[in-house]
């Protein structure tokens, strides 16, 4: 497989230094084609701005949507965010890797997705029926893409009854607002709690966690999201009353398991 890796961290000596170092060496040893964007070793600019559109900007109200397909279309978008994009037209497969901070993606990583996957790349692709396509199609469809964090609670504060929240409600913009939505199939995350206080035997056992799933990176089941053009949701997107009957929330949009 061709496997991108895109690290957001600002220590290459951090422990989601070592992890990646160790995961991009393993995904060579097993014989994958791997290229790599670390965002803060790229000085990445997370910002956008009508200079990301060339010419298309002009001087008339920037309107990010329209002009960013503009661009896209017409191959005037920056350099650097072209760059992005034909490392993504190039994998297989994406592993996004980060430390939660704030509930959240680093800045930098945020606007890593805001600036590359613009109209007409990440979103705002229409099928031959005219219906968006997106959660489950789109440009990215036929792609995997895994998040490997790391965090600083402890995995019971992470868990369905934990203070923090369980971890797959913290991911939901990122899995299934982001990745899925471009179309993209979603693998189960690999996460290492207590990320700040890790001793040596729980860093191995992390190491070999994300060896294992690299190893089966192409064979792992995906999160099973309902897509949006499948037949679960009705006209207005809503997912129909025989789907999870009674229950909402954002488990719903995941079907049960067989």
């Amino acid at each position: 497989m061709n496997v991108l890796w895109v690290f957001a961290h600002p220590e290459p000596r951090s422990l989601s230094g070592a992890l990646r170092d160790d995961g991009l060496r393993t995904l060579r040893e097993l014989g994958h084609d791997v290229r790599e964007s670390d965002l803060y070793a790229m000085k990445w600019n997370p910002v956008v701005d009508a200079a990301d559109f060339g010419a298309e900007a002009g001087d008339d109200r920037l309107i990010v949507g329209a002009t960013s397909a503009r661009a896209h279309a017409n191959g005037e978008l920056s350099p650097d965010i072209v760059a992005e994009q034909e490392k993504l037209d190039w994998a297989d497969a994406l592993v996004v890797q980060f430390p939660l901070w704030w509930y959240g993606l680093p800045a930098i990583l945020k606007g890593w997705f805001d600036r590359v996957f613009v109209k007409g790349f990440g979103y705002g692709v229409r099928g031959e029926d005219g219906r968006t396509s997106r959660y489950g199609e789109g440009r990215l469809a036929g792609k995997r893409a895994m998040v490997v964090l790391t965090a600083g609670a402890r995995e019971p504060a992470m868990g369905p009854r934990g203070v923090n929240g369980a971890l797959d409600e913290v991911l939901w913009p990122l899995q299934h607002g982001t990745l899925f939505y471009a179309g993209m199939s979603v693998l189960p995350p690999v996460p290492v709690y207590g990320a700040d206080r890790v001793p040596d035997e729980q860093f191995a056992e992390a190491r070999q966690r994300l060896r294992e799933r690299l190893r089966t990176l192409e064979t792992t089941e995906p999160i099973p999201f309902r897509t949006q053009n499948g037949g679960d949701y009705d006209d207005d997107l809503v997912l129909r009353p025989e789907h999870a009957p009674g229950a909402t929330g954002l488990g719903v949009h995941v079907k049960p398991a067989t």
